[in-house]
């Protein structure tokens, strides 16, 4: 069973063609929702409709936290640089070494140096 994910509108379109050279499906949410949808709205749609949030902004975290929210899960993406040419292979390394964890609910950080994973509800 692989994920699907939602890419949150901080991150580039880009990432969908990056994503799919790995083999994961993704949509960004420019195609899918209001650009201008709050985090929440955005989490909805993505538990509705089975997707992973994959994003930049440390609000999902902490909504997961605050909420102790089963799900959905996400992967965030830390660095300077988040654009997919420059994180796409460490991205789709992370994604396939915690695919299992996303899949039962987890938040997933990775950055450059490593991937850390939190089971949710947190």
């Amino acid at each position: 069973m692989s994920i699907e994910l939602l890419i949150d509108m901080n991150l580039s379109p880009g990432w969908v063609d990056k994503l799919s050279e790995h083999g994961w499906s993704s949509v960004h949410w420019s195609s899918v929702g209001n650009p201008a949808a709050t985090d929440r709205e955005i989490m909805d749609w993505a538990r509705r409709n089975g997707r992973v949030v994959f994003t930049h902004d440390l609000d999902f975290g902490t909504t997961l936290a605050l909420t102790h929210a089963a799900g959905p899960s996400v992967l965030q993406v830390r660095g300077q640089d988040v654009l997919p040419d420059h994180m796409g292979a460490v991205v789709a390394a992370a994604l396939r070494q915690h695919e299992a964890d996303l899949a039962a609910g987890a938040l997933v950080v990775v950055d450059e140096a490593r991937a850390r994973v939190r089971v949710l509800p947190l």
